[in-house]
C-alpha cells in the first residue's frame, strides 16, 4: 500500500490536475461510466462535528474507493486546524487490497473549487466581468482562486456573514490585480457569476439578489437541511449538479424539491454538458446555477492523480500491509 501523507499534497496538487481530474469524472458520470455510492453522513454528538463516507467507481478510469470524514467546528477556535478533516483510500478493483492511503484535507478544497470553476467553464457567459463571492472561510480562497482562472474578470465583490473575514479575499484580489468590494447582498445583482460557499442552514442568497444571465455556483451545502439560496432561484434558473440525487436529497435543491419548485426531471448533470449532449446555456439571459454536493468520485479522481504524481516524485511511502 502506498501512503502519500497530508503534508506532501501541497506541492504534488496543481488546481490544473484538479479541474482535469473532475472534468473527467464528471463526464464519466453522465456517460455511465463511472457511479457513486450512496453517501453516510451524520451528526456524531461529539464536538458537534458531522463524519461520513462518500465512494464509488469509476470503471473507465479504473478507480475504487472512498473519502472518510467530515466538519469538525471547533477545530480552528480550539485546535488552529481546519475544521474540514478528511482521508482517501483507493483500493485495487481487480482484487479488492487497499493500494493507497491519500490526506484527503487539501485535496478536498482543491476538488470542490475545481467543481464550481468546472461549471464556470461550462455555464457561465463568455463576457462575464464580475465575480461575486458569498463566504469567506477556508474554503472560499480556494474557490476564489480557481474562478479567476475561468474569465477575465475585471472586478470581485463580495459577502460574508462575519465581514471581518473579508480581508482574507480582498488580499487574494490585490495579489492577482483584480479590484476588490466588499458589497451587501444585493449588490449581488452587479455579478456575472456568482459562487456560494457557506455551511449555513438559512438562506443568505435571495432569488431577487440574481440579476438575469448569471451563473450561479451552490457549492456549500452537502447535508440535509443545509441551504445557500433561496428556493425560488432554483425555479427560475436551468438548475445543473454534480450528481442528480444527491443534490435532491443532500444538495440545494432538496429546499425546492420540497416546496414543489421543481422536480428531479428538471435538473441536469453538469457532466452531459462537458460531453455535449446537453447545450448548457441556451441565452445570455439566462440563470443557470450549479448545484456542488461534493461527490465521492470526484476525490477518488484527484487522489488517483496525487498517487500517480507522488510515485513519480518519489514521495510516495510503500508499506506491507
Amino acid at each position: 500500500m502506498l501512503i502519500v501523507p497530508e503534508r506532501e499534497i501541497p506541492d504534488l496538487l496543481t488546481r490544473g490536475a484538479s479541474f482535469d481530474a473532475v472534468e473527467k469524472v464528471f463526464a464519466a458520470m453522465a456517460a455511465g461510466d463511472a457511479y457513486n455510492f450512496p453517501v453516510v453522513r451524520e451528526a456524531i454528538d461529539h464536538e458537534d462535528a458531522l463524519y461520513g463516507f462518500k465512494g464509488g467507481f469509476d470503471a473507465k478510469g479504473q478507480v475504487l474507493g472512498l473519502k472518510a470524514g467530515g466538519f469538525w467546528p471547533n477545530n480552528m477556535e480550539r485546535r488552529q486546524i481546519i475544521n474540514h478533516q478528511s482521508t482517501v483510500f483507493l483500493f485495487d478493483p481487480d482484487t479488492g487490497r487497499v493500494a493507497a492511503m491519500v490526506g484527503g484535507n487539501y485535496l478536498t478544497a482543491l476538488r470542490t473549487a475545481a467543481a464550481s470553476s468546472v461549471s464556470i467553464r461550462h455555464l457561465a457567459r463568455g463576457d462575464a466581468k464580475v465575480l461575486g463571492m458569498i463566504g469567506a472561510g477556508h474554503q472560499a480562497s480556494f474557490q476564489l482562486r480557481a474562478a479567476l482562472e475561468q474569465r477575465e474578470f475585471e472586478r470581485v465583490i463580495a459577502w460574508n456573514y462575519h465581514p471581518e473575514m473579508l480581508p482574507n479575499l480582498a488580499k487574494i484580489c490585490d495579489e492577482v490585480g483584480v479590484p476588490f468590494q466588499a458589497v451587501e447582498l444585493d449588490g449581488m445583482r452587479e455579478a456575472d457569476v456568482i459562487v456560494s460557499i457557506t455551511s449555513a442552514f438559512a438562506p443568505s442568497l435571495m432569488a431577487d439578489h440574481v440579476a438575469p444571465g448569471t451563473h450561479v455556483a451552490c457549492m456549500g451545502t452537502d447535508t440535509k437541511g443545509k441551504q445557500e439560496v433561496e428556493a425560488q432561484l432554483l425555479a427560475r434558473a436551468t438548475v445543473f449538479a454534480d450528481e442528480v440525487a444527491q443534490s435532491v436529497s443532500i444538495g440545494e435543491a432538496q429546499h425546492a424539491i420540497a416546496e414543489g419548485l421543481i422536480d428531479k426531471a428538471g435538473i441536469h448533470q453538469i457532466g452531459a454538458v462537458i460531453n455535449g449532449t446537453h447545450p448548457g446555456r441556451r441565452s445570455d439571459g439566462e440563470i443557470t446555477l450549479f448545484d456542488g454536493t461534493g461527490v465521492g468520485l470526484q476525490d477518488l479522481a484527484v487522489a488517483a492523480a496525487i498517487v500517480d504524481l507522488a510515485k513519480a516524485k518519489g514521495v510516495a511511502i510503500e508499506v506491507e500491509f
